[in-house]
């Protein structure tokens, strides 16, 4: 069984909450604790063959970072230090955090950004999860017209449906590295 390594960008603490509840339900023999992308550098994240990766979106669909107000560098700085690393071989699962009532045309974004982002890497990304019970008119994270790129949640909205999200996500993932 590889060792999982999950990385996250915050500034509120809500996506640092779910990588807690995430790497518990996993269990410390499978996971390391998790470590905001604010401090990791791109071998970090190359060191494990497993990688679970979430991110909020941040007001008109950007990317946690300065320029979107948070008070430390996030996924906005990290991500352009991929450029030219190599995640061929690499099993990555991603989850965002979005406000599909009051941000319903940029509805978790920042997932399709690091989707993107890591497919153009070489990444395999694994957990895809059905748009079926959200409301939205727009949304980068979806990768076709019915699947997202990852896990959803909406903390803001669908609070009572996180815990039977993550855990019926996790065990979908966890097929994939068994």
């Amino acid at each position: 069984m590889p060792k999982v390594g999950i990385f996250f960008g915050t500034d509120t603490g809500n996506t640092r909450k779910v990588a807690k509840s995430i790497a518990k339900y996993i269990g410390e023999s499978i996971a390391d604790k998790p470590v905001n992308i604010k401090n990791a550098e791109v071998e970090d994240l190359l060191a494990y063959d497993v990688l679970i990766l979430g991110t909020p979106t941040y007001g008109e669909g950007e990317l946690p970072g300065l320029t979107s107000g948070t008070q430390t560098e996030s996924w906005e700085e990290f991500l352009p230090t991929l450029q030219g690393a190599d995640f061929s071989g690499k099993t990555i699962a991603l989850y965002g955090l979005g406000d599909q009532v009051g941000y319903p045309g940029n509805f978790v974004d920042a997932l399709g950004m690091l989707y993107d982002a890591f497919c153009d890497c070489g990444a395999t990304v694994i957990g895809l999860t059905s748009s079926e019970g959200y409301t939205f008119t727009h949304s980068k994270g979806l990768i076709d017209d019915t699947r997202f790129a990852g896990l959803v949640l909406d903390e803001d909205n669908q609070k009572e449906l996180t815990d039977a999200r993550l855990q019926a996500w996790l065990e979908q993932i966890e097929v994939s590295w068994a």
